[in-house]
Formats: structure tokens, sequence, C-alpha cells
């Protein structure tokens, strides 16, 4: 069974995957998505995607909000993924908000780029803490 920090690495797979399909104008099926990237039926990953999915206009405003001189559309997809995915967690998830930025910056450390990364842990420090 993967732990959640697995779960998220798909997670962020499927999310970037989607923002491809959006920003390219192409039709998918977010189940569909799913499946081709996590082999297992697991409720967690459902909801993730599905809520930032959902959300993704909102997650990106919020995201706006916090990012300093910055916005969302000019990080990296991987990147805006991770955000937008732990954005959504801290507000409608109730997973202790330190694991949340733990997890997102880990993930940044392993795909995206230093600078990325700490936008990613700065917009979420300022987030958890309004």
């Amino acid at each position: 069974m993967a732990n959640r920090s697995e779960l998220r690495e798909k997670i962020m797979t499927i999310v970037y995957q989607i923002s491809l399909y959006k920003k390219n104008k192409i039709d998918y099926n977010v189940d569909e998505v799913i499946k081709e990237n996590c082999e297992i039926d697991n409720e967690f990953v459902k909801d993730m995607v599905y809520g930032v999915v959902t959300n993704f206009d909102e997650l990106g405003t919020i995201a706006n909000e916090h990012l300093s001189n910055w916005k969302i559309d000019r990080l990296d997809l991987t990147g805006a993924s991770i955000l937008r995915m732990a954005i959504y967690e801290i507000k409608y998830m109730d997973t202790p908000k330190v694991v949340v930025i733990n997890e997102a910056v880990e993930l940044a450390k392993k795909y995206s780029d230093e600078n990325v990364r700490k936008m990613i842990n700065a917009a979420l420090d300022k987030i958890i803490n309004e």
C-alpha cells in the first residue's frame, strides 16, 4: 500500500497532466487520468484530484494572492500543480498544515528548481499564518 507521500506524488502527476490538457484545451476524463497514473483505487487520490480540478481557478487565485510579485501561471506546471494541491489540502482537508507544507516542499525539491521551491514554501507559509 502506498503511503501518503507516494500518493501525493501520483496526485501531482495527475494534476500536472490535467493542467496540460486544460492549457491546450484538450478534452479529458478525470477518472481516466487517475486510472492511468494510479493502479490502486484510492479515496485520498480521488478526493484530492477532484478537489483540485473542481477548485482549479479558485486555487490559482489564492496562490496569486500569496505569491510575491509573481503569478501561478509563471511557475512551471509542476510547481503550479504542487502549489494548487497543497492549497487545496490546507483549505479543504484535515491534514496537519505543517505536514502539507513539508510534503509540498519535498515534492518541489524533487521536481522543481530552488526558486520555485522557495516561492511555494513562502506562499504556503503566508496562507497558514492568515
